[in-house]
């Protein structure tokens, strides 16, 4: 990926959740290469400090910046909570400073006030993402009017890394999740899945909400703010490679990888090993 002529979008998150987000990027921007890099060898990030998310996400933006990207999305909401401004703001000055780095949480705030009726909104998220309180923050940047309220999910995540979300299990967790929620705030009508494995879940969330109440996944929200911020920039449009391929590498095990990505990627797919 060295070769000047590559330059793939590279597309980051701490294990498999981003792949939700790869899989709409590619269908509303298939001509384009990417390269997706999971650190599963150091997830889950949601549980982590901020200093640690940051190191971590900084380390994997380099080695994408190193494999000839000029462009990263963090499909990571931890990541895009707990680092993105660091190094948007600190980072790129001085270590590149003409390639970008985006996340996943702004594209989602910019348009949740255009769903909402009641003026009132949820949140769902891993427990990093809602103690950094990103969602509210954002949100009041572009709809100061809106009511937001929080639930982090802690279950969510381990139950489908280990395949357990089509579970009874699953569903206590989910309906436990959605009545504290529901109970904070009466008249929420817009939910934001504010973690890119959540998807995997939309079935049986939406069987246990009232059907009055929209729910906003980030995969196909994140893929149209990605070909605006492309339109919009084309000096750094010009430099992405058009190639129509996607190369997978993770931390971890690739076999281990390949089978639990192809849930969240909807087909399969074929990683390789990357040492940190």
């Amino acid at each position: 990926m060295n070769d000047s002529k590559k330059k793939p979008i590279g597309v980051f998150d701490s294990g498999y959740g981003g792949l939700t987000v790869l899989k709409e990027i590619v269908k509303q921007l298939p001509e384009y290469d990417y390269v997706y890099l999971g650190d599963n060898a150091r997830a889950p990030y949601g549980t982590r400090s901020f200093e640690t998310v940051y190191e971590y996400t900084l380390e994997c933006v380099q080695q994408l910046f190193d494999m000839g990207c000029e462009l990263v999305v963090l499909a990571c909401n931890t990541a895009s909570a707990k680092a993105l401004r660091t190094i948007q703001q600190k980072d790129l000055p001085k270590i590149a400073p003409h390639k970008r780095v985006l996340g996943v949480i702004r594209p989602t705030t910019e348009i949740v006030g255009n769903y909402t009726k009641t003026g009132h909104v949820g949140v769902l998220g891993t427990t990093g993402t809602i103690n950094s309180n990103s969602y509210p923050i954002e949100i009041a940047k572009f709809f100061p009017q809106l009511i937001v309220h929080q639930e982090a999910c802690p279950m969510w995540v381990p139950l489908i890394e280990n395949n357990e979300f089509e579970s009874e299990g699953a569903d206590f967790f989910i309906r436990q999740n959605l009545d504290h929620l529901l109970k904070k705030d009466t008249e929420i009508d817009t939910i934001i899945l504010g973690c890119t494995h959540y998807p995997l879940l939309i079935n049986k969330i939406k069987k246990l909400l009232p059907p009055n109440i929209t729910l906003l996944s980030q995969g196909e929200i994140v893929g149209k703010s990605l070909v605006d911020y492309l339109h919009r920039h084309p000096e750094i449009e010009q430099k992405c490679s058009k190639g129509g391929n996607t190369a997978f590498f993770t931390t971890d095990s690739p076999e281990n990888f390949d089978t639990a990505a192809s849930i969240f990627y909807g087909k399969p797919l074929h990683s390789k090993h990357l040492a940190l």
